[in-house]
């Protein structure tokens, strides 16, 4: 089938993210899909070649304001069109849709891909219709599919050959190539996170633990973070080692998760790798001015069964207590562990988001 995916580019590059991995997954099952991006530069580094076209069966299209006619001229109908994240398609495919339809076409089964939580509405709002009630595609279906971590949700993304390349992968040689000046023995900790208050005062307990760790800081705000937590209180002491990491393609991103002893995540596509690496990881949620994250946040590490010293450390590394994380030794990190195994196994149980959106569109054409 042909997919048209359209994703507006909002920051962090989170988006074009899962839609990037949604893209090549369904490629690699066989499927043609076009990704429609108003700002494909991120895909540059995220994912090499595919800007070029070497990807095969994806093809990424430039969404421009206004859209360019001769870039739909000759394009055959999509039998998918997936709007992620509730952005509307452009109104010039708008349009051509609803002409083909007035001549009598079938119309693309039409979803829209939502966010990822962990809140009751998602089960209760999964596959229901939303009809299109004005506008040139006035009668049409939109269709609502989220994603999520039960059986009642549309899944997470995650490749049909994800356990193989994770048992072949090769964590020390990995790290070997970095050519960071890492210490033998000591705790690996990638960060990548949004700007935290806390995170000085984890630095500080860091540095004085008497395991080292060399924390592995992706490119971005989280070494800005850290530029800043350092201008403030000064080097966290010996304890704590920092390495800045240059951008990483999605598939170094799943490596240094893997290879790391503690994840510091963010937003939704990390969130989800952080759970198929099944090491234990701390979760910087996307802040929302009205706070609707907080309840976010609680809904989610109900889900987890987080243990109460990780759902302490989440709650004041999110700023939603005020209190101080604390640093967690051998014992308590093991304990993070054991949740975050348990909970991967009970989502390799389930089915997929690629496997449940592809069995979705075949049942309503």
């Amino acid at each position: 089938m042909q997919w048209d995916i359209f994703c507006r580019v909002i920051d962090n590059y989170g988006d074009v993210g899962v839609c990037w991995r949604l893209s090549a997954e369904l490629a690699r099952r066989g499927e043609q899909v076009r990704l429609w991006l108003d700002d494909p530069q991120a895909l540059g580094w995220m994912a090499p070649g595919a800007l070029e076209g070497r990807i095969s069966g994806v093809d990424v299209l430039h969404w421009t304001t206004p859209l360019s006619t001769n870039l739909l001229d000759g394009l055959p109908p999509a039998d998918v069109w997936i709007e992620a994240f509730g952005c509307e398609p452009p109104g010039e495919c708008v349009d051509a849709l609803a002409a083909r339809v007035a001549a009598g076409q079938r119309a693309p089964v039409w979803i829209n891909l939502e966010y990822l939580s962990a809140e009751p509405y998602v089960e209760r709002s999964h596959r229901l219709p939303s009809p299109v009630m004005s506008g040139p595609a006035r009668g049409l279906t939109k269709w609502f599919f989220y994603p999520g971590f039960t059986e009642r949700t549309g899944g997470l993304l995650r490749e049909a050959d994800l356990l193989a390349r994770q048992a072949a992968f090769d964590a020390p040689a990995w790290l070997a190539g970095l050519g960071l000046p890492l210490r033998p023995g000591s705790r690996r900790v990638s960060l990548f996170c949004y700007e935290s208050d806390v995170l000085p005062a984890v630095l500080r307990q860091a540095g004085a633990c008497e395991l080292a760790s060399d924390w592995l800081v992706t490119s971005g705000r989280a070494w800005t973070a850290v530029q800043a937590a350092l201008r403030r209180d000064g080097p966290p002491g010996t304890g704590c080692a920092l390495h800045a990491l240059p951008l990483l393609t999605q598939t170094a991103f799943d490596h240094l998760l893997q290879a790391s002893d503690l994840n510091f995540v963010r937003g939704e596509d990390s969130l989800t790798r952080a759970l198929w690496v099944g090491q234990p990881f701390v979760w910087h949620i996307y802040p929302q001015h009205d706070h609707a994250h907080h309840a976010k946040l609680h809904a989610f590490l109900d889900w987890l069964q987080a243990p109460a010293s990780l759902r302490a450390f989440h709650l004041a590394w999110n700023g939603i207590t005020a209190a101080t994380p604390v640093w967690p030794d051998a014992a308590t990190l093991a304990g993070w562990r054991d949740c975050t195994q348990a909970a991967r196994q009970r989502l390799l149980v389930q089915p997929d988001l690629c496997s449940q959106l592809t069995g979705f569109v075949r049942e309503k054409r």
